[in-house]
């Protein structure tokens, strides 16, 4: 991508956020101008999504289900005609579908979701099979088969399962079947959980990989000064900072999680991976039709132009760090700019307790994480600062974030 398209746009519709380089320079309204006028000459979307040919779509509770909790049938079959749509014109689509939890508080009178895990289990078990019911109905009208794949936070952790998971979607995918994916919430608990089905599609579009995520949720996408008169859908963004992290909020609705500020912690995840992402409404019809075609729909995440190979993609994202290593800032150097192993002497201290080939964050002084890796070390080894010849960890076991 061109440098100049570092940013974003800001008009009535657009935000560009301009941190550096030639548009920093220019005054606000010409800026707006000639950025708009920039981007369009590029095609930023075009250029992204003209080749797009696997697609992972998570539905978000919110356009799922109406007011009573209840499965909300007439915009489910809107939604699974426009994947239909997609898979006609063959491509191929993963749906990560949130809804169980919440069609199975409707079905057992609860209100708001529960807090206890064996009523959100419940709920689940319940939701679940009412959610797939309708889905296998819903594609049936348009020949398409749907399978069901339940996922743990451990199904994707483990290499061999991680592996064996992929291949089974690629294999549906190979079959022109619709895998409709969701967290196994029926038997999960906390330390096997992803948090939220913004990570989990994320982690989907990573694994597989795909050539584009698209979040369809309640809003038209990343809202600057959200609830204000001033109120602008941010239209793309190329880097994921303070800034933008400042705007976003989580999410007052009664049966779902995370709101926005999971779907930007997805994000970091699918744009280290070379996925682009886009977040849209889902009540929009021809969305995803919309944002193929290169349109100004929605917020397009733009991926870093690297895609992390799969070995490189399991280490950074499908674990949760057993520890922390600290490091000094020789150390931070040596890695981020230099691509050199971590090293006896550059590690401070350690936090947690862990064995060796466990997945650690590795922190500066000031505890910022910049990078995952495999530890080829025990906490206590580090402590007591009883290292041999090697490596704490190689550089081919280790990713900067």
């Amino acid at each position: 991508m061109p440098p100049l398209c570092q940013g974003l746009i800001q008009n009535s519709k657009f935000k560009l956020h301009r941190s550096s380089g030639p548009w920093s320079r220019l005054p606000p309204r010409q800026f707006s101008t000639r950025a708009k006028s920039f981007i369009t000459i590029y095609g930023v979307r075009s250029q992204l999504l003209k080749n797009v040919s696997r697609i992972v779509v998570k539905l978000g509770t919110g356009v799922l289900t109406d007011s009573r909790k209840q499965p909300d049938l007439a915009q489910m079959e809107q939604l699974v005609a426009q994947v239909a749509e997609q898979c006609r014109a063959g491509r191929e689509v993963v749906l990560v579908s949130s809804g169980a939890v919440g069609s199975g508080m409707g079905a057992l009178g609860y209100k708001k979701r529960p807090a206890e895990l064996a009523e959100l289990q419940a709920c689940a078990a319940v939701g679940q099979s009412r959610l797939m019911a309708t889905y296998e109905g819903l594609f049936a009208k348009h020949n398409i088969n749907v399978a069901q794949v339940l996922l743990t936070h451990e199904d994707l952790q483990g290499h061999e399962r991680h592996l064996n998971a992929r291949n089974t979607l690629v294999t549906l995918l190979k079959h022109r079947v619709v895998p409709i994916i969701n967290e196994n919430d029926a038997i999960s608990f906390t330390e096997l959980k992803f948090g939220d089905n913004d990570k989990l599609s994320a982690l989907v579009a990573s694994m597989l990989p795909a050539d584009l995520l698209v979040i369809l949720t309640t809003v038209d996408g990343v809202i600057e000064n959200f609830g204000k008169s001033e109120a602008r859908v941010i239209s793309t963004i190329q880097q994921v900072d303070g800034e933008i992290e400042s705007q976003v909020g989580g999410t007052d609705s009664e049966t779902a999680v995370g709101g926005m500020t999971s779907k930007i912690q997805a994000a970091k995840i699918v744009i280290r991976s070379g996925v682009p992402l886009v977040i849209a409404s889902g009540r929009k019809p021809n969305v995803i039709e919309d944002i193929l075609k290169g349109e100004d729909e929605g917020t397009l995440f733009v991926p870093q132009p690297t895609r992390l190979q799969g070995r490189k993609r399991w280490i950074a994202f499908f674990h949760h760090p057993k520890g922390t290593l600290f490091v000094d800032e020789g150390a931070k150097i040596a890695l981020r700019e230099n691509g050199k192993s971590l090293l006896p002497p550059g590690v401070v201290r350690c936090e947690g307790e862990f064995t060796a080939g466990d997945v650690l964050r590795i922190c500066d002084l000031d505890g910022t994480e910049f990078a995952r890796g495999i530890c080829n070390y025990t906490s206590e080894a580090i402590t007591a600062r009883q290292f041999d010849s090697s490596e704490v960890m190689h550089r081919d076991d280790l990713v900067i974030l």
